[in-house]
């Protein structure tokens, strides 16, 4: 198997791809037979002639009588090359050779800022930052953790590689690469089960093991670089604009398997690994601190006696440590009661104090290696490694809420009207009395809810980064988790972010939050410090894409506002995916088009399934994604985006309504819609992969509202429409563009609002991806002849929608000025064309009679082509 480049694309990614196919190709012959071999390099050629001009025919031919065990073993085969071309892209990404590294983004955000020239902007600019990334268990990720594991290792290869010298040093990566793509095809490619949440965490712990331990403290040596290029002076050593925060294990939002009992046991978790990370660390200090020359303030601590001082003040430290892990580790095995969580002190005293001794001593070269990174490392990681968000769905509240008030006899809560709701809550609030009444018994549902309360108030404070509600539509949803925790013992408010999430949500975001900053006393209550967060994907499934972003930035914009009107610091927490259909789109465009002002307390954002792995799975892409991170969010709030015009919020309130009731003639009122969805993708199979541990609806059956909006975007993007991507948005601009009027205006906005640039910039890399002729092969042989005419009406929409975006964006051809971008998907098109028809066909079989060498050959299918997307849901 091989996969040529445009002769300008980079040669050592070339060679790479060629490597890694060749040596692929070689395991799947000497497995499983020349033939086998044979027939796949066959179906290549046929599918590259087929994209070259002709039409799938003759690969159809070869494809439909194909036998279920041929069937697999050829999409693993094309599954497999197109993780393969993937590492080696990945890999080309953060090698010198990209000129796209962590340190090149660094430069040019150097370059940039240097044209302010005020140091004091700078300064306060940086002073500022935060970025604060949530590792989330959404069920995208398909690639096993073993697998993971190994894709990294093959990455370390190809830089090995690089560095080789000798003929026998190169020998003997190959011989490792080979090893490693062998064991790779004689694996099992699925889990068998669906991971628990607790599966799920130690998956979460272990990217920060192998990738982000290390990226965190090379990230803020950049950041010192850039300081120092800035003219500006070294940041506190105990600071960091960096934090981690997790949802794995602490998101209940309907996931039953997410209890109390799993809450805890996580956080206990999360405590030994970093224990266990820590134990490393400081034993690798001893190794290493063998220096006899010290400052009084040590001296005073070790005594006179001892001849290393360093080793003598840190040995304690790694005896307290190991001591700890085997506790905790006693408490999580058999149930033992868990010691007390280790304090930053602690871990951070010792270690400040060896820095500042050898800085004292004329060391600060040694002080500057491995004690600095440990040090930073105690600021970002803590004792517990990551912050753990609770979230919960706002009416097991409300039900609690509910019950608590018919015990105390003060009638229907829920029958209250919300002024009543928020009067009782506050007053509760700030009442030093109990609010359950004694032997109060509630349902098993609210038992789970106090219980989990409970659960955070026994836990320290920092242990935890925000309890957010979903579904919150009103001020008593949030007054109402305040009151619970305070009832629980909480000793100190935690955040708790309410999560704005559906269209009608998003506009009714500043009522709420202006509801909840008017009522006497909850201001201070909070710190005058608030969070929100805003949800992408389910608005964007609610009403389209360009509704659904328009009402993000407009709620967004004027939440900022009302805070800033109330002195009340307002930190945004973005919860995006991974494709566009979901808020996805790449990090700097995304943050440079936010609303003026809505960095200002940095970044809180969600990092999705397979986009930890992708963005966040091996330190330099760790460094990488951070470096983006940080030059948007300081650009942005060092030279803001303009704020829109008149004319262009007119022009976009008519896109958002025009393009939502498009979307929605298809989505809600079209009666048929949901069928076609459900026979034109694989929408039904995906409900069997063993992804994660979240059911894929929120509530047994119902349509489309009940579906997730991942699973809703996973399976357009299988049969290649992608149409939760673009749907409405083409017809909205084409209805405007065909006005003199709104030309121009369009034009302006293109040309100079961030804001609309990226919702183009995000429609053409859909309309380039999505494939109309293997969307109608699907139709073709998995759709009722009934509904056949809805296909072809969604296709000629996506077709004549492509084409107004070409006239806004004045091109002859999707990504004209990303010629590698366009070449990419050709390209990826030639090994996933067979994946797509072999999908189509396997799932023609499987909707006739199930087999389960059919339904694997579908899981293959499905997870090769999330591959050739390069994202699932």
């Amino acid at each position: 198997m091989s996969l040529k480049g445009p002769s300008d694309h980079p040669s050592q990614l070339r060679k790479n791809v060629k490597l890694l196919g060749t040596i692929l190709g070689e395991i799947i012959s000497d497995a499983d037979g020349v033939v086998l071999f044979e027939t796949v390099e066959a179906i290549r050629r046929l599918s590259k002639s087929a994209r070259a001009g002709s039409d799938f025919s003759d690969l159809q031919n070869v494809l439909s009588p194909i036998s279920n065990a041929k069937a697999l073993t050829v999409a693993r085969a094309f599954g497999q090359f197109l993780t393969l071309a993937n590492i080696a892209d990945q890999h080309h990404t953060i090698s010198g050779e990209s000129n796209n590294t962590a340190r090149d983004v660094f430069t040019e955000t150097i370059e940039a800022l240097k044209q302010v020239g005020d140091p004091n902007t700078l300064e306060q600019a940086l002073q500022a930052l935060h970025i604060n990334l949530v590792l989330t268990a959404h069920p995208t990720e398909i690639i096993r953790r073993t697998m993971i594991n190994k894709y990294a290792e093959i990455d370390h290869c190809l830089t090995e590689l690089d560095r080789a010298g000798s003929p026998d040093e190169q020998a003997l990566i190959l011989s490792r690469l080979r090893s490693l793509i062998m064991q790779i095809w004689h694996s099992r490619d699925f889990r068998v089960q669906r991971p628990s949440p607790i599966d799920e965490a130690k998956g979460g712990y272990a990217v920060v093991e192998r990738s982000l331990w290390h990226a965190a403290p090379a990230y803020l040596r950049e950041l010192d670089r850039l300081r120092e290029d800035l003219g500006l002076e070294p940041a506190p050593l105990d600071s960091s604009p960096l934090a981690f925060s997790s949802w794995m294990g602490g998101d209940r939002d309907g996931n039953p398997n997410v209890t109390a009992s799993v809450t805890q046991h996580t956080l206990l978790l999360s405590q030994w690994q970093a224990t266990d990370l820590f134990s490393h660390d400081i034993n690798r200090l001893i190794e290493e601190l063998s220096i006899t020359e010290c400052n009084a303030a040590i001296r005073a601590t070790v005594g006179e006696q001892s001849v290393e001082p360093y080793r003598s003040l840190l040995r304690p430290l790694r005896d307290q440590l190991e001591q700890h892990r085997e506790k905790l580790m006693l408490a999580i095995t058999s149930g033992e009661r868990a010691p007390a969580p280790l304090t930053l002190e602690t871990l951070s005293t010792p270690l400040q104090e060896a820095y500042d001794s050898l800085c004292e001593c004329g060391m600060s070269l040694i002080a500057q290696g491995h004690l600095l990174d440990t040090l930073r490392r105690v600021a970002v990681f803590g004792p517990h490694l990551v912050t753990l968000d609770i979230r919960q769905e706002s009416s097991r509240h409300s039900d609690a809420m509910a019950e608590i008030v018919t015990a105390l006899g003060l009638g229907d809560y829920k029958a209250w009207p919300e002024e009543q709701k928020c009067t009782f809550l506050m007053r509760e609030l700030f009442s030093a009395r109990p609010l359950l009444p004694r032997n109060f018994v509630g349902s098993a549902e609210v038992t789970e809810v106090l219980d989990t309360m409970k659960v955070i108030a026994s836990n320290p404070r920092s242990a935890f980064g925000a309890y957010v509600i979903s579904m919150a539509s009103c001020a008593s949803d949030v007054l109402a988790v305040h009151l619970l925790l305070k009832e629980a013992g909480c000793p100190e408010p935690l955040p708790v972010s309410p999560l704005f999430e559906t269209l009608s949500d998003l506009e009714n975001a500043r009522p709420v939050i202006e509801q909840l900053l008017n009522l006497d006393g909850f201001s201070d209550f909070v710190g005058h410090k608030l969070m929100v967060m805003i949800g992408y994907s389910d608005s964007a499934k609610d009403a389209g894409v360009l509704a659904a972003a328009w009402a993000q930035y407009r709620a967004q914009e004027s939440l900022v506002e009302l805070c800033a009107r109330k002195q009340v610091a307002l930190t945004l927490f973005h919860g995006r995916g991974g494709t566009i259909g979901r808020g996805g789109a790449p990090a700097k465009a995304a943050l440079m088009s936010q609303p003026p002002g809505s960095l200002t307390q940095g970044l809180r954002v969600t990092e999705q399934g397979e986009m930890i792995r992708t963005k966040l799975g091996l330190p330099k892409l760790a460094e990488h994604t951070l470096a983006l991170y940080t030059s948007a969010i300081l650009q942005a709030n060092v030279t803001p985006p303009p704020s829109p015009s008149t004319s262009w919020r007119t022009c976009m309130d008519s896109l958002a309504t025009l393009s939502c009731d498009h979307y929605r003639s298809y989505v809600r009122n079209n009666p048929r819609f949901l069928d076609y969805f459900r026979e034109a993708t694989p929408e039904q199979e995906l409900a069997n992969l063993p992804l994660g541990s979240r059911p894929a609806r929120r509530r047994a059956g119902g349509g489309i509202e009940t579906l997730r909006a991942i699973p809703w975007i996973f399976a357009w993007s299988q049969n290649r429409l992608l149409l939760p991507a673009w749907l409405g948005a083409g017809a909205a601009l084409t209805q405007l563009w065909q006005q003199d009027s709104e030309r121009q205006t369009m034009q302006e906005m293109a040309k100079h609002w961030p804001f609309f640039a990226t919702r183009l910039s995000m429609l053409e890399m859909v309309f380039a991806k999505a494939d109309l002729q293997i969307a109608e092969y699907y139709d073709s042989i998995l759709v009722s002849e009934e509904l056949l005419p809805m296909g072809a009406a969604l296709r000629s929409q996506l077709l004549s929608d492509a084409q107004v975006l070409l006239d806004i964006l004045d091109q002859s051809r999707l990504l004209e000025n990303d010629p590698w971008g366009h070449e990419s998907i050709r390209l990826r098109n030639i090994y996933t064309a067979p994946l797509n028809l072999l999908q189509a066909e396997l799932l023609k079989r499987e909707r006739l009679a199930g087999d389960p060498e059919v339904e694997q050959g579908i899981m293959v299918s499905i997870a090769g082509i999330a591959a050739g997307m390069r994202n699932t849901g």
